[in-house]
């Protein structure tokens, strides 16, 4: 008991030891962490809608947000999957994979406590996306053939956001460097095509990478004997149609701690990327009045910079999630817009 404490050194603080054991001796960890997410519905602490949830796995200082980007004809649909399925089954996840480190003493996550914690999360993002991939071949209702959607999402522990980025949305840091002023980092990489290491693997598997004529320097990802789909991101839930031609659903998993110099955290789709720069969104950010209308107003800036930079063009969707990290409103830091 004393072993599990201080191998996971509270990861799992808000369940007594003898509760885990209980739950180990009546029900796998799969079927606990059902429970504990039945739970969580109860208490709306799963807020489906927004693919926010606060207290997440029923912990105090855990919290999950994800934007989710479809695209093709089912797109809405399978970014709703995606959003909805998602957290139950990374919280499934994260659960069994606690479980198998405490029974089995081969399974080496790292000797470093902040080491084994960032491996667990990464192995748990790992066996999520790959099943959540999977379920979606099975979907009956939704066409995932030639529609998918990118998903960029953060788990907030404590002090810690450990970040898995599927697609082309992105990640920005707002933090104060040391003169006092607010500069951006960007901490996650925008999966396009013509990444060397995404160009390759994509060719390797017979796909193609190219960009027309009417778009350069926008590449996109092609059948090899047909001019479609044409996806303007190398990693996606769904598209079928590409799956054994380079498209891939794993995500990169990357981890931070959060200072008293760190912010905000700004997730964004492509759409806002596309007309604004990281500095600018956090500048825009840090400058809204009300932090819990920050989100929309960087949308609403993101609209008109699209309107006035890519006249004809029609618009891509818009979507902003920002994440304060010492907001007054411990309740509710999440600041949520989107433009369609």
């Amino acid at each position: 008991m004393g072993h599990f404490s201080s191998m996971f050194n509270g990861l799992a603080r808000s369940f007594s030891i003898k509760r885990t054991k209980n739950l180990k001796n009546t029900c796998d960890g799969r079927e606990a962490v059902e429970a504990m997410a039945k739970d969580a519905k109860k208490n709306e602490l799963i807020l489906r809608t927004s693919g926010i949830v606060n207290e997440f796995g029923c912990q105090e200082d855990m919290l999950f947000c994800g934007i989710f980007d479809g695209h093709g004809p089912w797109g809405h649909f399978v970014a709703k999957n995606v959003r909805e399925s998602m957290p139950s089954s990374l919280l499934c996840n994260w659960q069994e994979t606690l479980v198998e480190t405490s029974d089995d003493p081969d399974f080496d996550l790292g000797s470093d406590k902040k080491l084994h914690r960032f491996n667990i999360w990464k192995h748990s993002y790992l066996k999520t996306c790959a099943a959540v991939d999977q379920e979606l071949e099975k979907h009956r209702r939704i066409d995932t053939f030639h529609s998918g959607t990118t998903a960029l999402t953060i788990v907030r522990q404590g002090d810690i956001i450990f970040l898995a980025n599927v697609g082309d949305s992105r990640a920005v840091l707002g933090t104060t460097c040391d003169d006092g002023n607010l500069v951006a980092v960007q901490l996650t990489i925008d999966f396009k095509p013509n990444l060397p290491q995404e160009a390759e693997r994509i060719m390797e598997c017979r796909g193609r990478v190219y960009s027309l004529d009417d778009e350069p320097g926008v590449h996109r990802v092609w059948l090899p004997h047909e001019e479609s789909p044409g996806l303007a991101m190398s990693r996606a839930f769904g598209d079928y149609c590409v799956k054994d031609f380079g498209l891939i659903s794993v995500p990169e998993v990357t981890h931070r701690h959060i200072t008293n110099k760190d912010q905000f955290i700004v997730l964004a789709t492509d759409g806002v990327w596309d007309v604004i720069s990281n500095q600018e969104a956090v500048q825009i950010v840090s400058t809204s009045p009300d932090r819990a209308k920050s989100g929309k107003h960087l949308v609403k800036s993101a609209a008109c910079a699209w309107k006035r930079k890519r006249k004809g063009i029609a618009m891509d969707d818009i979507s902003a999630i920002v994440l304060f990290f010492h907001s007054s409103d411990q309740i509710n830091p999440l600041s949520v817009s989107t433009f369609k």
